[in-house]
């Protein structure tokens, strides 16, 4: 049996590869007007490639997590960091169009093997340790959510410094992670002795019924739409404005560090104001601090630079309460659940996001902006309808 101290080992081990793999996710955002320059290819264009990057990290993953709830091996966590850290860093290198958006694919597909079993054995591996799960599963996306904060700056300091075929020596890092994570991880047979096979149909036909994982999908699906039409069209806007790379990935480092900052204090807020307070919030103030963002950004950019972090924070803020308010609804399909969550809302959203670059290339990326900021608010009805 595994005992109290391998799992807290093996928790610690989670955060990590989950900060590892997710540098090399954030990475791409800010360089891409940079690599659409190179390419010669449009912000459509532009943005179909980041939405192929999400959708292929995300579409699969509730049934990569299936797979990996019926598991006894660790090797989706394994095999899905190597292939984020090696195919990712590469592609900004390459001066063929085809072959960039391969290697992003691929990158993309390992995100989706690592993400859903790492969050379905977090969960377990903190009930071993007799660890409050919310926390472990806040510090966990605390982590992740760092480093996709990090990503960006890592990316513009060596594009900036090195130029953009020299980001692929970041694939060290991740390399050595994964060899780590084999060494220092426990194996799982013996995680959950009782532990009972189920059928896809069975298990999707039961989460896909449940009116309230249904509504808490919907509310995980509007958060991640806020977040990518900012962190996807905002770097494009200010390339016209004359800004550099440097600029760039500090504005989305300092946007996604604020909200893994505020998901790491969500479990301690949600106990003083409540579940519901906390959705609630994540959804209304972003349409006050986009709007403040639209009325600053030409005359008072520092101001419009503050109102667009603090959207990373007040969005990103309820994450760790979704994940754990849908997992205890259905704590037998937890890794299918984070698929759902922390994949398929990703997913679902890419591909809107490639009609979405199409609009925004013909209306104009500020009142695109301003037309989404107004959805987070009209979807606080189904907070409403959640039975907490």
């Amino acid at each position: 049996m595994i005992t109290e101290i391998q799992s807290k080992k093996a928790e610690k081990w989670f955060s990590w590869a989950h900060l590892i793999n997710d540098v090399y996710t954030g990475m791409l955002n800010p360089l891409m007007p940079f690599i659409a320059e190179k390419l010669s290819f449009t912000l459509a264009f532009a943005t179909l490639v980041i939405s192929l990057s999400h959708i292929f990290a995300s579409v699969l993953q509730p049934v990569i997590g299936f797979f990996a709830d019926n598991s006894k091996r660790r090797t989706f966590i394994f095999r899905g960091l190597l292939m984020s850290a090696i195919f990712i860093p590469l592609a900004p290198a390459v001066n063929n169009k085809w072959l960039f958006i391969l290697l992003i694919v691929l990158g993309s597909l390992g995100s989706s093997l690592f993400h859903p079993q790492a969050l379905g054995l977090l969960s377990k591996f903190a009930e071993v340790s007799k660890k409050d799960v919310a926390k472990a599963m806040a510090i966990f996306m605390f982590a992740g959510s760092f480093g996709f904060a990090l990503g960006p700056l890592v990316s513009s300091s060596i594009a900036h410094v090195w130029g953009l075929n020299k980001i692929f020596w970041v694939s060290i890092l991740g390399i050595i992670c994964a060899l780590m994570m084999f060494k220092c991880v426990p194996k799982i047979n013996n995680l959950d002795d009782k532990k009972e096979h189920f059928g896809f149909k069975k298990a999707f036909g039961d989460i896909l019924k449940n009116r309230e994982l249904n509504l808490l999908f919907f509310i995980a699906m509007i958060k991640t739409l806020m977040i990518n039409s900012c962190t996807i069209f905002l770097p494009f806007l200010w390339k016209d404005l004359g800004h550099g790379k440097m600029y760039i990935g500090a504005a989305i480092f300092a946007f996604t560090l604020a909200g893994s900052i505020a998901s790491l204090i969500s479990p301690y807020a949600e106990k003083k104001l409540g579940t519901k307070t906390i959705l609630y919030l994540s959804l209304i103030l972003t349409l006050p601090l986009l709007f403040l963002f639209v009325a600053t950004y030409q005359t008072v950019p520092l101001v419009a630079l503050t109102s667009f972090i603090l959207i990373g924070a007040v969005t990103m803020m309820a994450s760790p309460v979704i994940m754990v308010l849908a997992q205890n609804i259905a704590p037998e399909y937890k890794s299918i659940i984070a698929g759902f969550v922390n994949g398929f809302a990703w997913g679902v959203i890419a591909i809107v996001m490639t009609i979405l670059g199409v609009i925004a290339e013909n209306a104009g990326i500020i009142n695109l902006l301003m037309a989404i900021s107004v959805i987070p608010v009209v979807s606080c009805i189904a907070v409403k309808k959640i039975r907490i």
